[in-house]
């Protein structure tokens, strides 16, 4: 339980001070036989950085139940 919580700390951390990532992608915009023409695609994948703080909260829960239940 313990190392359960502090993985989910440090997943909340990272999900706070990282509020997202982006990608690209291509795209076919041409296709005449041979000849192909491509372009990329920008992607963005954000989140609040309140779901981290939820992560974190949760991971301090478990770290507190696994510290009573041992101790």
């Amino acid at each position: 339980m313990k190392s359960t919580g502090i993985t989910l700390i440090v997943i909340g951390l990272l999900l706070t001070i990282f509020t997202g990532f982006g990608f690209f992608t291509k795209k076919k915009v041409v296709d005449l036989g041979k000849v192909e023409i491509t372009a990329s695609e920008p992607h963005r994948v954000k989140w609040p950085p309140y779901v981290g703080v939820g992560v974190m909260v949760v991971g301090g829960i478990i770290l507190l139940v696994g510290a009573k239940k041992s101790g």
